[in-house]
C-alpha cells in the first residue's frame, strides 16, 4: 500500500525503533514528525514501515501523541504483547508468514492503531526471538533457528557476566589468577601487558576502556603498569624491553647439561694444549670489583736477564672448551654479550662455566691467550708476541687491593707498582698521539632487594692500570691483524674537530670540560679492516679482552688461532656477515641495560624525592623547552632537567625532584 501524509509510520532510528507521522512526500523520500518530541526528519521511503493508514486523508498531519493517533507511552506499554503472547502466536502460525493486521488479531483484543504500534515495536526489539520483520511481513523463525538464538543469547549473557566480573576484578585492584579467567579476559589481560610493555599498538575496545575507567586507570603504559602491579601481573621493577628476549628465557636444560659435560672434561687434554706456552711460573695478578666472578683478564711483569721489562696481558680462553658452531657457541652467538643490570649480570655462557673453567682463577692452572709486550722508552710498542698459554694467577685482587700495592710498592711484591709506571708511560704516548683523557667519577645504581643504592666508581690508579693494559693489548692485536691482513672486528672512531684550547681552558676542568669534548666526538663503529680510533689515539684497535662476556672477543681469539695454526680464518665478507648478525643483539642489550639503569635511577630519586643536590650545567639539549644536561656532583652522574634560560656551561644550580614515577618511566628534575 502506498504511503500518504498523515499515516502512522515505524522506522529504525539511531536509538532503535521509533514511531512517526508522515508529513509530506518528496519523490522517493518523506518528511516525518518523529517520536514523542516531534522532531523533523527526512528519510527514504524504503526505510519506513506502514503501521496504520490515517483515518482522515484530509486531516492535517500531526504528531503521534495528537489527533488522530493520540498515542501515549502508557497505552503502548499496556498493549505490549508479552513473551507468552508471542510464544502462543508463534505456535499458531507455524511456518506461515502474516501481515501486521493478522498478527494483531492473534495477540490483541482489538485491532487499533495503538495495538498495531505496540506490536510493531515489540517485533523490532532485540529481546524477542520468535519472529523477524521482513518486507512488511512477520515471519516466524524455525525451531532450529529459535534454539540457536536462545543458545547465542545464553552465551551472550554468560559473556556479559564474565565481563562484569572481570571489570570488578580490575576495579578491586587485587592480585588475580590468570588461569581462572575466561579466554577473552585472558586475551585482554595479555593485551594490557603488551601495551604496558610498549610492544603493542592495538587499540583497546570501548568496553575494555570503560572497565579501565571504572578501575581509575588510563589506557596508557604507565597507568597500566600500576594496575598490573596491583593485579600481581607485573614486576614493579620488570623491564618491558626484556620481555621475550634471549636473556629472559635463561639457559635450557639441554644447554645446562652441555655445560656440565664441558666442566667435567675441563681437565682432559684438548687439541690446543700441546702448543701452549707454560707461563705458570710468572707472578700473575687479576684485578676486578669484589663481586666479579667471571675473570677475563690478568697481568704479569717479567724482568729479562738484561733488565728489560716485559708486560704480559693474559686473556681467558673459553674457546679451548667451546667449539665454534657447538650448542653453547650458538647460544652465546644469539646473546652476543653478557647483560649488565643493576641487580645482576645475565651471562653469555652458563654461569658455572663462566665463573669456573673459563675464568682465570687464583691458584689454578688456566688456559689463556697471552700477549708479551715490550715498550720503548717513550711508551711506544717496541716488540710483542701472542701465544696460547697456561697461567696460574697468583693474586685475586680487588681494585682497592691493587691501589694499596701500587701506592706502597712493597719490595717483596713491587710488580704491580712497576706495571703502573710502565703503563703510565704508555698512556703518555697515547696522549701525544692525540688521545683524550676524560676520566672522572661515575655513579651507577645497584640494587639491594627492592632498594636502590648509589655506587660511585672513582678513577683510581689500579683501574687506570687495568684499563691501559687492555687498551694496549687491543692495539697490539690490531697491529698483528693489520700485519697479517687478518680480518678482525676492528673498532674505529673518525677524527673530530675539538674546541679551541682557549675555549676549553675557559671551562671548569672535569665534567664540564669533558662534556664539551664528548659533544664533538663521532660515534664509534666496527669494521673488518683496521682504521684509526680518534679518542684512543691509536692507528687501529681491537676489543678483545672479555671473551667470556663478549662474543666478538671470542671471535678474535678464533681468528688468531686459525692464523697461528695455518688454518683458514674467516674472510672479510664472512666476518662482516657475522658482525652484522651480532650488531642488533648488541644494540638491544645496550638498550636494555640503559633502560634498567634509568628505571633504578628513578627508584633512587623516589626514595630521595625530598632531597636536593648541587649541579653543574653542562650544555643545552632542547633550549626551546629549557631542557639541559646537568652534572650532579654528589651522584657522579649527568641528568636531563629543566634549567633557567640564562644557564651557561659551568653554572652551578640546586637540583630538586619535581615529579618521579618509576613505573611510568617519569623523572622530572629542575635546576634553580
Amino acid at each position: 500500500m502506498a504511503l500518504q501524509p498523515g499515516d502512522l509510520i515505524g522506522l529504525i532510528g539511531p536509538k532503535g525503533p521509533e514511531l512517526a507521522v508522515l508529513v509530506a512526500l518528496h519523490g522517493s523520500k518523506a518528511s516525518l514528525c518523529v517520536g514523542w518530541s516531534g522532531r523533523s526528519q527526512q528519510l527514504p521511503l524504503r526505510q519506513l514501515d506502514l503501521i496504520a493508514v490515517s483515518p482522515d486523508s484530509q486531516a492535517t498531519a500531526g504528531r503521534i501523541d495528537r489527533a488522530p493517533w493520540q498515542l501515549s507511552e502508557a497505552a503502548l506499554l499496556d498493549l505490549d504483547p508479552g513473551p507468552r503472547d508471542l510464544a502462543a502466536a508463534w505456535m499458531l502460525l507455524g511456518d506461515q508468514a502474516c501481515t501486521l493486521e493478522d498478527f494483531v488479531g492473534l495477540v490483541a483484543s482489538a485491532d487499533t492503531p495503538a495495538a498495531r504500534a505496540a506490536c510493531w515495536l515489540a517485533l523490532q526489539q532485540g529481546n524477542q526471538l520468535f519472529f523477524r520483520w521482513r518486507n512488511a511481513e512477520i515471519q516466524p523463525r524455525s525451531l532450529k533457528d529459535l534454539r540457536q538464538l536462545r543458545r547465542e543469547r545464553r552465551l551472550a549473557r554468560l559473556a556479559d557476566q564474565r565481563r562484569d566480573a572481570w571489570f570488578e576484578l580490575l576495579r578491586q585492584r587485587l592480585p588475580i589468577e590468570p588461569a581462572a579467567l575466561a579466554a577473552p579476559q585472558r586475551d585482554e589481560l595479555d593485551l594490557l601487558i603488551s601495551i604496558a610493555a610498549g610492544s603493542s599498538d592495538v587499540s583497546l575496545s570501548p568496553e575494555l576502556r570503560r572497565g579501565l575507567q571504572q578501575a581509575g586507570c588510563a589506557a596508557e603504559a604507565g597507568s597500566l603498569r600500576h594496575l598490573l602491579v596491583d593485579l600481581g601481573q607485573w614486576e614493579p621493577h620488570g623491564l618491558p624491553s626484556m620481555r621475550r628476549t634471549v636473556w629472559e628465557r635463561g639457559f635450557s636444560a639441554e644447554l645446562l647439561e652441555e655445560a656440565s659435560r664441558l666442566m667435567a672434561s675441563a681437565d682432559q687434554e684438548a687439541a690446543s694444549d700441546p702448543s701452549r706456552c707454560d707461563l705458570t711460573g710468572l707472578r700473575t695478578y687479576s684485578l676486578d670489583d669484589a663481586e666479579t666472578e667471571e675473570i677475563d683478564d690478568a697481568l704479569s711483569l717479567e724482568t729479562l736477564s738484561d733488565g728489560r721489562c716485559r708486560i704480559w696481558v693474559h686473556i681467558a680462553d673459553p674457546g679451548r672448551l667451546v667449539a665454534a658452531g657447538s650448542l653453547l657457541d650458538r647460544e652465546a652467538r644469539q646473546r652476543a654479550s653478557s647483560l649488565y643490570l643493576a641487580s645482576q649480570v645475565v651471562p653469555m655462557f652458563p654461569f658455572a662455566l663462566a665463573s669456573g673453567p673459563f675464568s682465570l682463577r687464583q691458584g689454578q692452572r688456566c688456559p689463556a691467550w697471552s700477549t708479551a709486550i715490550e715498550l720503548a722508552a717513550d711508551g711506544a710498542v717496541a716488540s710483542y708476541e701472542i701465544k696460547r698459554s697456561w697461567v696460574r694467577p697468583t693474586y685475586r685482587l680487588t681494585y682497592s687491593d691493587g691501589d694499596d700495592l701500587i701506592e706502597l710498592a712493597p719490595p717483596q711484591d713491587a710488580d704491580l707498582a712497576q706495571l703502573h709506571l710502565l703503563l703510565q708511560q704508555r698512556r703518555q704516548w697515547r696522549l701525544q698521539q692525540g688521545a683524550l683523557q676524560m676520566e672522572q667519577p661515575e655513579g651507577r645504581i645497584r640494587t639491594a632487594g627492592e632498594r636502590a643504592e648509589l655506587e660511585i666508581t672513582e678513577p683510581t690508579a689500579a683501574r687506570a692500570l687495568v684499563a691501559e693494559a687492555m687498551i694496549l693489548n687491543g692495539a697490539v692485536l690490531a697491529d698483528h691483524g693489520a700485519r697479517h691482513c687478518l680480518a678482525l672486528p676492528y673498532r674505529a672512531q673518525p677524527a673530530a674537530e675539538l674546541p679551541a684550547e682557549a675555549e676549553l681552558l675557559a671551562l671548569p676542568p672535569g665534567p664540564v670540560r669533558h662534556a664539551a669534548l664528548r659533544r664533538c666526538l663521532a660515534r664509534g663503529s666496527s669494521g673488518v679492516r683496521p682504521s684509526p680510533h680518534f679518542s684512543l689515539g691509536l692507528p687501529a684497535y681491537v676489543q678483545a679482552t672479555s671473551p667470556i662476556r663478549r662474543y666478538g672477543d671470542l671471535v678474535v681469539q678464533r681468528q688468531l688461532a686459525a692464523l697461528a695454526s695455518g688454518e683458514e680464518p674467516l674472510g672479510e665478507d664472512a666476518l662482516a656477515e657475522l658482525l652484522n648478525e651480532l650488531d642488533p643483539v648488541l644494540r638491544e642489550g645496550i638498550q636494555i641495560s640503559r633502560e634498567d639503569q634509568r628505571h633504578w635511577q628513578q627508584v633512587w630519586f623516589e626514595q630521595h624525592r625530598t632531597e636536593h643536590w648541587q649541579g653543574l650545567f653542562l650544555r643545552w639539549l632542547r633550549p626551546q623547552d629549557r631542557l639541559g644536561l646537568v652534572h650532579l656532583e654528589a651522584l657522579a652522574m649527568d641528568q636531563a632537567m629543566r634549567c633557567p634560560e640564562s644557564a651557561a656551561p659551568g653554572d652551578g644550580f640546586t637540583v630538586t625532584v619535581q615529579q618521579v614515577d618509576s613505573l611510568s618511566d617519569l623523572l622530572r628534575l629542575e635546576a634553580r
